[in-house]
């Protein structure tokens, strides 16, 4: 009876062996898992911001590109002109433009960078098409509320 018992010991070890294996194999395979899962969630996390990022660059490129071809219309504005004007027909397409560019920051960007941006555009929009008093300088009209959103713009973007 104590050989049986003594098979039945090393049975019983050799089994709580296997088991004991198992489970560290199988934590160890399920923490590699959950590992690799963080590790490619992060991955993707990166990824989407980078491209979030170049989009609000693009973004920002556009309306400051368009916003500077405005200010070349309101420098280039005739005392006197119509809606058959080779300037206003360039003016009116350039300032569509500035209005749609400036919308879409709204969508992208916090609201203060919307805010100094739309600021800027409602100064060009004025300058465009109302002009300003005689003796007023168009780069001084507009650069307070330039600065203030390239400024918006930089701190948002880090």
């Amino acid at each position: 009876m104590t050989a049986m018992s003594g098979q039945v010991w090393v049975s019983l070890i050799s089994l709580g062996g296997v088991v004991l294996g198992g489970s560290l194999s199988y934590l160890v395979q399920h923490r590699t898992q959950l590992s690799a899962e963080r590790a490619e969630q992060q991955r993707q996390r990166l990824a989407l911001s980078e491209a979030r990022r170049g989009e609000r660059l693009a973004l920002l490129e556009r309306f400051i590109e368009v916003s500077a071809e405005a200010e070349r219309c309101a420098y280039a504005r005739p005392s006197e002109w119509d809606d058959t004007h080779a300037w206003f027909l360039t003016t009116r397409e350039v300032m569509a433009r500035c209005w749609v560019a400036d919308r879409l920051i709204r969508i992208q960007f916090p609201l203060p960078v919307h805010d100094a941006a739309h600021a800027h555009f409602l100064d060009l929009n004025h300058t465009v098409w109302e002009g300003l008093p005689d003796g007023e300088s168009v780069r001084d009209y507009l650069e307070v509320n330039r600065l203030a959103f390239l400024d918006v713009a930089r701190a948002v973007m880090g």
